[in-house]
């Protein structure tokens, strides 16, 4: 409910699904949601889509748990209020949020050479980035967020680094993907990668990420695209964003890495771990050709963060670079991506497998552990 005040925003009172401990189901409860503070909004969340790496925060296997929280970080929504110093945002505007920011100043920002701003980048510590405080509570209990967004909650408040201004045109319920996935696996392709015609590429985990990569490394007029899952399931989905071959190591007689430098005559031109396994990394590298061949790591790992290979994949000429949110600058690059999928020159509308309403968020979450979505689209009430 909202204060009858249209000049100064009020406390919003509203449902939130938190998390009150390391796998356990979400509960929704009422929260209170702080007024945007000095350069920040509140936005009425409209749909939010789920992502691994919420899943792998949630089961707090790889990170410092912090609950009771809110998750959620790949959302578009509506400009509710904005706080004082706001002048590219008002109230009404369509947004995406950005799980890491951009304030458009640092050394990082400024430079062409990296997405990693010094100001906003990503928030480990269940805070806002300005005061190192929260904004919702209960019953005067702080809850904390979820990389400075906090999704799952009908209301959130976001650094205005932290959101990005997007065409009233564009459908939140499928465009809430580029605040993560999706994005991330074509910047992966396009700029860190940055994948040449002809090439070979090999893709493991056929999830959002990876199937992502594939979109960005076909129409980048790759060759060959190998995907690698453990799923049968995914072979037919992957065509759909061009993978032409598909191996599921546990039916290979040999290392699948050995199996790729068979059929590609050496190895690949490029490879991607999308898998979130450290382990699969050193096999990435080996599946890559001597001399040239590139290795990009972009899952987030769930166990052992520590990455162990021989010094001799790297003499022999091979690289290994990491990439965050595919290397876009997000405030400056993401809109163009929007453009991109309005004049139906990227797929994005292929990943959303299931469609659920706000009250089934559980539900998105076991869909996604069994390895039976793509995709969950929340919809929020209204």
């Amino acid at each position: 409910m909202l204060s009858s005040s249209t000049s100064i925003p009020a406390v919003i009172t509203c449902k939130a699904a938190v998390a009150w401990g390391a796998g356990e189901a979400l509960v929704m409860e009422e929260v209170e949601v702080s007024p945007p503070q000095p350069m920040e909004i509140r936005i009425k969340v409209v749909c939010t889509s789920l992502c691994r790496s919420d899943i792998t925060a949630w089961l707090s296997q790889a990170h410092t748990p912090i609950f009771p929280r809110i998750f959620g970080h790949e959302a578009s929504g509506i400009v509710e209020s904005v706080g004082e110093g706001v002048t590219e945002f008002e109230q009404g505007d369509h947004v995406l949020t950005l799980f890491t920011g951009e304030c458009m100043k640092c050394k990082h920002c400024t430079s062409d050479k990296s997405n990693m701003c010094q100001v906003l980048g990503l928030e480990r510590r269940g805070v806002m980035h300005s005061d190192q405080k929260t904004r919702f509570t209960i019953k005067g209990k702080p809850i904390y967020h979820y990389c400075a967004v906090s999704s799952f909650s009908e209301y959130t408040v976001v650094h205005s680094g932290c959101a990005v201004k997007i065409s009233s045109t564009a459908p939140l319920e499928r465009i809430c993907l580029l605040s993560c996935g999706v994005a991330a696996g074509l910047g992966a392709a396009w700029k860190v990668a940055d994948i040449s015609k002809g090439s070979t590429v090999v893709i493991f985990g056929l999830g959002t990420v990876g199937l992502s990569v594939a979109q960005g490394a076909k129409l980048r007029g790759a060759s060959r695209i190998i995907g690698i899952d453990t799923n049968p399931e995914k072979s037919e989905k992957a065509k759909v964003f061009g993978v032409t071959d598909f191996l599921n190591p546990n039916e290979c007689e040999e290392p699948i890495q050995q199996v790729i430098k068979r059929i590609t005559d050496g190895g690949a031109d490029y490879s991607f771990e999308c898998v979130g396994d450290t382990e699969m990394i050193t096999t990435a590298l080996e599946s890559c050709c001597e001399g040239w061949g590139v290795t990009v790591t972009l899952g987030v790992p769930k166990v052992k963060p520590e990455i162990t290979a021989h010094y001799a994949l790297f003499l022999t000429g091979r690289t290994l670079r990491g990439s965050l949110f595919g290397g876009w600058k997000p405030k400056s690059n993401i809109p163009k991506l929007v453009d991109m999928y309005l004049k139906k020159e990227i797929q994005i509308d292929e990943f959303v497998t299931h469609n659920l309403q706000f009250e089934d968020v559980n539900k998105a979450f076991d869909l996604m552990r069994e390895g039976k979505c793509l995709r969950c689209v929340i919809h929020m009430p209204n």
